[in-house]
């Protein structure tokens, strides 16, 4: 895959940079990434857009020098969280949770299962939670209910592109899976929080519960899940305040 000599740095990340390429958008890994994690990435993209979801369109897949790289055809728009920036005062909130239970209403029974990522990420925690608190997160996710929704895995606005007529595509399905939409409402949740945004997040939480008929605790119960599947990834820096969700009480 060759990069044009007028792209543009669109986000630069400690794992990748995405350039702008006109037409397209190419995300190049750096070296370290395993292949096995891009090719599933842009499966998951493929999948969303054989589910019927709006998302990008996969155009190639390949490397460029020693990296692997994603190339997508570009949408034109602006992200969510720029148009937040912005114009804060606008309300957005409502057609950001509807957006998400949009995409959980459709499915695709070839995507991995959630529980099944949660259980591998909960075991490869390194030893900074115990056995038994490891052995309690695992019952719990068995206990959870089982749903097959597409679940994007990292919702947040910065994933979003809002077109000019309104219309909103979803990108960057590295995380996807098929599964149960609390535990994407969690995942999210905790993303804005990890962003300093918790006037947003509890915003979130609430008009997500309103408009899916779900409580807080049932969504609460999550949490310690999903807190202990960030763990697994390395995540130093919130490392104290992704412990502290794991510790919850039982909320039923």
């Amino acid at each position: 895959m060759k990069l044009p000599k007028d792209k543009q740095v669109i986000v630069e990340r400690h794992n990748k940079v995405v350039y702008d390429c006109g037409d397209s958008v190419i995300k190049v890994f750096n070296g370290n990434k395993p292949a096995a994690d891009i090719l599933n990435e842009a499966l998951n993209l493929a999948r969303a857009d054989q589910a019927g979801i709006d998302v990008p369109e996969l155009i190639e897949v390949g490397k460029t020098g020693a990296s692997w790289a994603i190339n997508t055809r570009k949408v034109e728009g602006k992200t969510l969280r720029q148009l937040i920036n912005e114009d804060p005062d606008v309300e957005r909130m409502d057609k950001f949770v509807e957006l998400e239970l949009a995409i959980h209403s459709h499915k695709n029974p070839l995507m991995n299962r959630q529980k099944d990522k949660y259980k591998r990420m909960i075991e490869s925690i390194p030893d900074i939670i115990g056995e038994a608190t490891r052995y309690e997160l695992l019952v719990r996710l068995d206990g959870m209910p089982n749903h097959t929704k597409v679940c994007h895995g990292d919702f947040v606005p910065s994933n979003i592109i809002v077109r000019e007529n309104g219309s909103m595509c979803v990108c960057d399905w590295a995380h996807a899976t098929q599964g149960n939409g609390g535990a994407d409402c969690a995942t999210t949740y905790l993303h804005l929080m990890l962003g300093g945004e918790q006037e947003i997040a509890e915003k979130y939480l609430r008009t997500y519960c309103e408009r899916q008929g779900c409580s807080m605790a049932y969504i609460q119960n999550w949490m310690s899940i999903v807190a202990a599947a960030e763990l697994a990834r390395g995540r130093v820096i919130d490392q104290d305040y992704l412990l502290s969700m794991i510790d919850v009480v039982d909320y039923y």
